[in-house]
């Protein structure tokens, strides 16, 4: 992989988009090497940080391409059918992880860089990051999965205002609407991750990602089914090592010492 590269230490899978002279943007090869990292992840992985190379997390659609396919005398359906495979296709990947996942955004998310941002299950954030989902800047509609991920973390009305608007929203704003959960200064904000991401990694990882799954499905299911649901997961759960360690520890007054099996 060119763009981006995927370390793996401690169970904590890192991938960081690699193309700071294109701002991280989601060019065909940004997409396309994300893509091959998010299922190269190993099987002993507990835990998916996303982050991005140099001042932007991720700066979006590739603005190149859009030029390009302007001059050309390709329909807008081929054009189009790019992004569905390859931008999209690279949120998509990050979205159906069965891992717990975290953004860690450092500067500007922009457009497709902010769905690819809420794609993660927690966003941490650094006081200099910002978000926006600007499509409208380009004269384009909401693409890359952004309306269905965002209504879900923000409701549907403030979700309509950041489309309408196109605004760029600084760290302390989106922490307010809920689409951060936290936000670090800047001289604590690798430390503050790290931390933050090891209580991840550390913990029961089958149980995480059956609840992940859960409160996915929780989403649109009635309360009978996501009790059934969740009945039918717990048995998964309940035959794991983790489960007898973490009961054990508890009688024991003890930290847990899980090893994700």
């Amino acid at each position: 992989m060119e763009h981006v590269t995927l370390d793996v230490t401690d169970g904590v899978a890192t991938v960081t988009l690699d193309h700071p002279e294109m701002r991280n943007a989601l060019t065909s090869g940004v997409a396309t090497d994300l893509i091959a990292a998010m299922e190269e992840i190993p099987d002993d992985a507990r835990c998916v940080v996303l982050a991005g190379n140099g001042p932007t997390f991720c700066a979006g659609g590739d603005i190149d391409a859009m030029v390009d396919g302007l001059e050309s005398e390709a329909p807008a359906h081929e054009r189009v059918q790019r992004i569905v495979d390859e931008t999209a296709g690279a949120v998509r990947a990050v979205a159906t992880c069965d891992l717990p996942t975290v953004a860690k955004i450092h500067g500007p998310a922009y457009g497709a860089g902010g769905a690819l941002a809420v794609a993660c299950d927690v966003l941490l954030a650094s006081e200099s990051a910002s978000i926006s989902f600007g499509f409208r800047q380009v004269g384009l509609n909401v693409d890359s999965g952004a309306s269905h991920l965002l209504p879900r973390v923000v409701g549907e009305n403030v979700a309509k205002e950041l489309l309408f608007t196109g605004e760029l929203i600084d760290a302390e704003r989106a922490a307010e609407v809920g689409l951060f959960n936290h936000v670090f200064p800047d001289d604590e904000f690798d430390a503050r991750v790290a931390g933050t991401v090891d209580r991840i990694a550390t913990g029961p990882t089958v149980a995480l990602k059956q609840s992940k799954r859960l409160v996915e499905q929780g989403l649109t299911s009635s309360l009978d089914e996501a009790v059934e649901n969740e009945a039918a997961a717990q048995i998964v759960s309940a035959s794991t090592d983790d489960h007898e360690e973490g009961v054990r520890a508890f009688v024991a007054s003890r930290d847990p010492e899980f090893e994700g099996e």
